[in-house]
């Protein structure tokens, strides 16, 4: 759809007084999102449609969001419908690396990541997605063989390291994860952290988020040992800190074969043959740390 056609959508939502200033906000490589202002108050308005063939429902978004509304993580939302969803404006940033330099920023993630898995996970009200690494992984195999995609040649390879991360993993404990913590999903206003975007929420382990949030943010491995200390309220024993990076290398290979899907199902404008082999190389270079 035409920007121009997607700004006339958005003011044209039955949930206005007086809609005006609609201008499309960059980011959003699964959906579109419009800033909008109505009688005085600004509004993010968000289109997306279901996505199967990367788990994304939007019926289960809405409710996951409306959970995490009422644990005070997720600005509040206006107006729903299928596929669009409004939500208030709130004066926050995407957390950059200097963020993550300042006095307690690690510590209050791992508080943020806690709220997630406890606090939203109260609130939830319906059947739960699960969000099972390796499952999406091998599905994710299955859907590029049957496409034909050029990235073949590399899949058994992948889903025989997947295979070892699995079993280096062992059983977890189930949480609600949010699941794709990128620097965009977290946003820090003046005196607290915003989470958005819970299309990829789900059932699954907290080691996910932890490894997600430290590799989509560049953490240092004393950042990544400080965040694990601050969540388990514990140092990190060998144990522990071999399955986490055992974890984050699946988070990064997820992201991979989610792009590798993506070139071939997306039409959004969106350079992901770069962000597959952007991608690739960072999880590699975690599998070669973890194996060294």
């Amino acid at each position: 759809m035409e920007t121009t056609d997607v700004l006339a959508r958005a003011a044209a939502l039955p949930c206005w007084t007086a809609p005006e200033g609609a201008r499309m906000l960059e980011g959003g490589k699964t959906n579109q999102n419009i800033l909008i202002t109505d009688a005085g108050k600004r509004f993010v308005v968000r289109f997306g449609y279901d996505i199967p063939e990367h788990g994304i429902l939007r019926w289960h978004e809405l409710m996951v969001n409306r959970a995490a509304v009422a644990a005070g993580l997720s600005p509040a939302i206006r107006y729903s419908a299928p596929g669009v969803l409004v939500s208030e404006f709130v004066e926050a940033l995407p957390i950059t690396a200097q963020d993550l330099a300042q006095p307690r920023a690690i510590e209050d993630l791992a508080a943020l990541l806690r709220r997630v898995h406890v606090d939203t996970t109260r609130h939830l009200s319906g059947p739960v997605l699960s969000f099972w690494v390796f499952h999406i992984l091998r599905d994710y195999a299955r859907q590029l063989a049957e496409r034909g995609s050029p990235h073949l040649p590399l899949i058994p390879a992948l889903l025989a390291e997947a295979e070892g991360l699995e079993q280096a993993i062992g059983p977890v404990s189930m949480v609600l994860g949010h699941n794709d913590l990128l620097p965009g999903n977290i946003l820090k206003g003046a005196d607290r952290l915003w989470l958005i975007d819970w299309e990829y929420a789900g059932l699954g382990s907290p080691l996910f988020d932890l490894g997600g949030l430290a590799s989509n943010n560049g953490f240092t491995e004393a950042q990544e040992r400080l965040l694990l200390a601050a969540y388990y309220d514990a140092s990190a024993t060998d144990a522990l800190w071999h399955r986490y990076q055992a974890m984050k290398c699946a988070s990064l290979l997820r992201e991979t074969m989610w792009s590798m899907v993506s070139e071939i199902i997306s039409n959004l404008d969106v350079d992901f043959a770069t962000y597959t082999a952007d991608n690739l190389s960072a999880y590699r270079a975690a599998l070669a740390a973890l194996n060294a």
